[in-house]
């Protein structure tokens, strides 16, 4: 196989893409780990717990998806250059660690999908649970007079 000073390049976009996907998904975990906290000082439901749990395992696996992708950019990097000095084996070996990277992070991230679900399946199991007391399903009767 050669390997050509475009084939780590490819990897660029990709790796470009991905960190705005993985910031987004952080911003967006920050912004609601700021509304759990000021519903937590307002008053201590039930759920907070589990959401907190939730939470904190998304956001390391985020920092990890960030991390091996940084990994999976230097890798790349450090491909391109040797190929610029002709160390094709080098570069080669470096690429495919690249890429091994960049499928880690995929993985991680595909991880943190599959629990993101996790805290709405809270917000959900509290309102059927409250849904299902006897008090809420029957039909509320005015007073008579």
């Amino acid at each position: 196989m050669e390997l050509t000073l475009s084939s780590p390049a490819v990897l660029f976009p990709a790796i470009s893409l991905l960190f705005l996907a993985y910031t987004n998904r952080f911003l967006h975990l920050s912004a609601l780990v700021r509304k759990l906290h000021s519903d937590w000082l307002l008053g201590h439901e039930p759920g907070v717990r589990a959401q907190i749990a939730n939470l904190r395992q998304r956001i390391d696996l985020i920092r990890w998806c960030q991390a091996v992708g940084i990994v999976s950019l230097v890798g790349c990097l450090a491909s391109m250059l040797s190929l610029l000095a002709e160390l094709t084996r080098v570069a080669l070996g470096l690429f495919a660690f690249s890429a091994i990277s960049m499928a880690a992070s995929l993985v991680l991230a595909l991880w943190e999908v599959m629990i993101s679900g996790g805290a709405l399946n809270i917000y959900l199991a509290e309102m059927s649970d409250s849904a299902s007391t006897p008090e809420n399903t029957q039909p509320k009767m005015p007073p008579q007079s």
